[in-house]
C-alpha cells in the first residue's frame, strides 16, 4: 500500500509572461482600495474601465471584478481611491493525500471511551484532551468556522455539531456539503478533529461540544481563488465565530509566479509580479486583521513543504504568515502502534518550521516509520505506519491523513476549550496568551524552530 503523501501546496515559480499583444482572457481581479472603505462609485467606475464588479468585501476595502478588456488593469488602477488591481489567483490550497482506510466499522474491545474509534486517536492523548473533558471543559458555547472544502454535515459524528443555517459556500455552484458519493475528505476530516461529537459513535473531537460552521472556500478538488479565502474570513468574523480554522495554504514567491488562470490553455497564463504578490498578501492580511479586531481567533496550518521560515527569504506562506494568524506546525509519533511508549512529539518530516513563522505545534501525523509490516490496534489491522497518521471522519466513514492540515484543528479545539472555560467570547490576544501559558515547552526552552511556544495542551489549559 502506498504511503500517504503530505498535504502540500507549492505554486509554480516559473518566470514566464504573456506575449505582448496577446488578447486578454476573461479574468477575475481583486481591487484594493487605499483605505478600509471602497470608493462609493466603485461599480460604475469599474464598468467605465471595462469590467464588472462581481463581489464587494467592503469591510476591508476589497472588490472583485471580471474583465476581458486588455487595458482594464491600468484603467481600474487609475480609479480615485484604488490602491492596486491584481489577478484573483486560483491555486491548489490543499493537495489531497491518499486516505488509507476509507471505511472502518466495529467496536474495538479495548476502547477506553464509548466512541468506538477513540483508541486510534493518539492526537487527543498528545494534547491531553481527556484531562480537559474530565475537568468539565469541552468547548461548550464556542463557534468554530472551518474554512475548507466543505463538511459532510450528514456524518453521524458531525450532524449534531454543524450549524446548517450559518454554513455557506463561497465556491460558485458547489454546496458546503460534499455531493453524494464524493470521496474528497479534507474539510470533513479537519472538522472531526476539531469537534466531532461525543455521541458513543466514531471519533471524538478535541472540543466535542463546540459548534461547527462550514465555510466552503475551496472547490471539491481543493483549489480556490483568493477571493473565496478573503470573503470567507470576513464572513466568519461577521457571524461571531470564536475560532477560524484554516487547514490550507500556499507558498508564494516574493519575486512573482506564473498564474495559469486555472486552465490548460497557455494563452490565458500571466506572470503575477512581485508588486502583485505583495498586494495579494495585503488583501489576506486585511481579512485576518479584520477577524482579529472583531474578536475571532484565526488558526492556520503552517504548511507541508519542510521550509525553514527563518532562512528562506524569497518565499512565504499564506495564510499562516498573515498578520494575527496563529501558525501551527505538525508533530507525530514514529511506530506508535508498536507500543513501548514512543514520543508523540517528533516534528513531522514535512512540516514547515522556524521561530519567526511557527506559533505552536500540534499533532499532524507522519509516514516515516521504516517498515510495512502490519499492526493491530483497537481491532483494526493495517500497516504499522498507518497508525502514525491522524484518524478522523471522512464522508461515508473514517480514515487517516497527515499534514499540518491535521495539526491546525487540534489547536483550534484546544482554543475552543480555553474560550469555553472563560464562558465565551475572548479577545484573540487573550486566547493566544492562554495557549502559550498552557503549552508544553518542547525543544529548547522558550520559543524554538519546531514547536514555537510549545505543543498545545488542553489538559493544562483546563486545569
Amino acid at each position: 500500500m502506498r504511503k500517504v503523501i503530505p498535504l502540500a501546496i507549492v505554486l509554480s515559480l516559473l518566470g514566464w509572461a504573456m506575449p505582448s499583444g496577446a488578447a486578454a482572457a476573461d479574468r477575475s481581479y481583486l481591487i484594493l482600495s487605499r483605505s478600509a472603505a471602497l470608493p462609493g462609485n466603485i461599480a460604475a467606475a469599474v464598468r467605465a474601465a471595462g469590467g464588472e464588479v462581481t463581489r464587494t468585501i467592503g469591510q476591508i476595502g476589497v472588490a472583485v471584478a471580471r474583465s476581458s478588456s486588455s487595458g482594464f488593469v491600468a484603467r481600474a488602477a487609475a480609479i480615485s481611491g484604488v490602491r492596486s488591481v491584481v489577478p484573483n489567483v486560483t491555486v491548489n490550497w490543499i493537495a489531497p493525500g491518499e486516505v488509507v482506510l476509507a471505511e472502518a466499522f466495529g467496536n474495538p474491545p479495548t476502547s477506553g471511551d464509548d466512541d468506538f474509534f477513540f483508541d486510534l486517536q493518539w492526537g487527543a492523548d498528545a494534547v491531553d484532551a481527556p484531562e480537559a473533558w474530565n475537568a468539565g471543559f469541552r468547548g461548550a458555547g464556542v463557534r468554530i468556522a472551518i474554512l475548507d472544502s466543505g463538511i459532510d454535515s450528514d456524518h453521524p459524528d458531525l450532524a449534531p455539531k454543524v450549524n446548517i443555517g450559518l454554513s455557506t459556500s463561497f465556491v460558485p455552484g458547489e454546496s458546503f456539503n460534499p455531493p453524494p458519493g464524493f470521496y474528497f475528505h479534507h474539510g470533513t476530516h479537519v472538522a472531526g478533529i476539531a469537534a466531532a461529537a461525543d455521541n458513543a459513535f466514531g471519533v471524538i473531537g478535541i472540543a466535542p461540544e463546540a459548534e461547527l460552521v462550514a465555510v466552503k472556500v475551496l472547490n471539491n478538488a481543493g483549489s480556490g481563488a483568493f477571493e473565496g479565502i478573503i470573503a470567507g474570513i470576513v464572513y466568519a468574523a461577521d457571524i461571531n465565530a470564536d475560532v477560524i480554522n484554516m487547514s490550507l495554504g500556499a507558498v508564494l514567491a516574493r519575486h512573482g509566479f506564473l498564474d495559469d488562470n486555472g486552465t490548460p490553455d497557455p494563452g490565458d497564463d500571466v506572470f503575477v509580479t512581485a508588486n502583485e504578490v505583495a498586494a495579494l498578501a495585503t488583501a489576506v492580511g486585511r481579512a485576518t486583521s479584520y477577524a482579529y479586531q472583531h474578536g475571532t481567533t484565526v488558526i492556520a496550518s503552517a504548511g507541508n513543504d519542510a521550509i525553514d521560515g527563518d532562512h528562506t527569504a524569497d518565499v512565504f506562506h499564506l495564510p499562516s504568515d498573515a498578520p494575527h494568524v496563529i501558525s501551527i506546525s505538525a508533530t507525530a509519533p514514529i511506530g506508535w502502534a508498536k507500543g513501548g511508549n514512543p514520543s508523540l512529539d517528533n516534528l513531522a518530516s514535512y512540516s514547515n518550521f522556524g521561530q519567526s513563522v511557527i506559533s505552536f505545534a500540534a499533532p499532524g501525523g507522519d509516514f516515516v516509520y521504516p517498515g510495512n509490516e502490519d499492526c493491530t490496534v483497537a481491532g483494526l489491522t493495517v500497516p504499522c505506519w498507518v497508525f502514525d497518521l491522524v484518524f478522523s471522519d471522512i464522508p461515508g466513514g473514517w480514515g487517516w491523513a497527515a499534514g499540518t492540515s491535521m495539526a491546525a484543528p487540534h489547536a483550534s479545539g484546544v482554543a475552543a476549550i480555553i474560550i469555553g472555560k472563560k464562558g465565551g467570547r475572548m479577545h484573540p490576544a487573550q486566547v493566544e496568551a492562554a495557549l502559550r501559558a498552557s503549552a508544553d515547552d518542547l525543544g529548547k526552552p522558550g520559543n524554538d524552530d519546531a514547536y514555537g511556544a510549545g505543543r498545545v495542551n488542553a489538559g493544562n489549559a483546563a486545569n
